[in-house]
């Protein structure tokens, strides 16, 4: 993101622009970036070599993410079982997925949903002395990598709970109750994103209270996962 952002950066400045309904980082936006040449040795090298980097850096992904496929199938019976149910939650394919249960090792370690939310470090700060209760903004003490994941993951429920075709591929052959719990969760959120916007409270902290709530949610997709794998072995 960080390598497309420069050479989208540096096209604007130049006075290099798309036409008009050209969506940025599809084939044919690639192919208008390859044609583009400036007669500045300076302007052209720039270009060169921030193409090349958004080259490299795609192609990288893909082979890390490839790796990654294969890293999960040589896990533990219990980590593919958690990656593969928490995938059936909204907004959380497999790379999240795969951080969450790296991040997390053994889900049932935590009691509950909120030492979850605050391992994560995003429960709200506190203040408080005698009677006066005072709250600030999230501690951010905790694992970075597993709140930026719930964080990312709670903008898809602005939307209206539904079940598109990519999510349905995804839910194919996940326990019905794991089922149960990621549409509970798209209502719960939805109408949670819904009541603190119409009170008119910062987009970002909806988001991130949001993100706070969806960690409860992967922490009961967690633990069934890990409950169903040890029934299946005392079977």
């Amino acid at each position: 993101m960080r390598a497309r952002h420069r050479l989208n950066k540096f096209l604007l400045r130049s006075g290099q622009r798309p036409a008009q309904g050209m969506k940025a980082w599809t084939q044919h936006y690639m192919i208008w970036v390859k044609q583009i040449h400036f007669p500045q040795v300076a302007q052209e090298s720039t270009r060169l070599d921030y193409l090349t980097e958004v080259e490299h850096m795609g192609e990288r992904a893909v082979r890390l993410e490839k790796a990654i496929e294969e890293a999960v199938k040589l896990a533990s019976p219990e980590i593919q079982e958690v990656v593969k149910d928490l995938q059936a939650l909204r907004g959380i394919a497999q790379i999240s997925a795969v951080t969450i249960a790296a991040e997390l090792r053994n889900i049932s370690r935590l009691e509950g949903a909120r030492q979850l939310m605050g391992y994560s470090g995003a429960v709200p700060s506190e203040d408080s002395s005698g009677k006066r209760l005072k709250r600030g903004s999230i501690t951010k003490t905790g694992n970075a990598h597993l709140r930026r994941i719930a964080v990312e993951a709670a903008w898809c429920y602005r939307l209206r709970p539904g079940i598109g075709p990519v999510l349905r591929k995804r839910q194919d052959g996940v326990p019905e109750e794991i089922k149960e719990v990621a549409w509970k969760a798209e209502h719960r959120l939805h109408k949670r994103y819904c009541k603190l916007a119409a009170a008119g409270k910062d987009h970002r902290k909806i988001i991130t209270a949001l993100g706070r709530e969806l960690l409860g949610f992967i922490w009961a997709v967690g633990t069934k996962a890990k409950a169903a794998v040890k029934q299946q072995r005392v079977a």
